[in-house]
């Protein structure tokens, strides 16, 4: 058995369109000696899961979601859970939804 935190990622409301038409991820992110974050999953959709690599701007805006995209973890509002410094637990649901595309 694989060890690392499993989780869902689902991108909403035209953002599945970066990620090659797919809404539902289920990923194992790799053990690493300090917890996940949000912060650090960003980066790690970034980089393992965007398609194109060029309409990153889409998706990201610095450190964080571009404005525009409402992110829940477990149907919760991210920022009534420490948005960005969040830690991830096993086989949270974290959705990214844009509100650009009729979100």
């Amino acid at each position: 058995m694989e060890k690392g935190l499993s989780i869902t990622t689902e991108f909403t409301s035209g953002l599945q369109i970066l990620f090659n038409n797919i809404k539902k991820h289920k990923v194992l992110l790799p053990e690493t000696e300090e917890p996940w974050t949000l912060g650090l999953l960003l980066f790690w959709i970034k980089d393992n899961l965007l398609v194109d690599k060029d309409k990153c701007d889409l998706f990201m805006k610095g450190n964080t979601v571009r404005p525009g995209i409402i992110v829940a973890i477990n149907d919760q509002d991210w920022e009534l859970l420490g948005d960005l410094k969040y830690k991830i637990k096993n086989n949270d649901n974290i959705t990214f939804i844009s509100t650009l595309h009729g979100g």
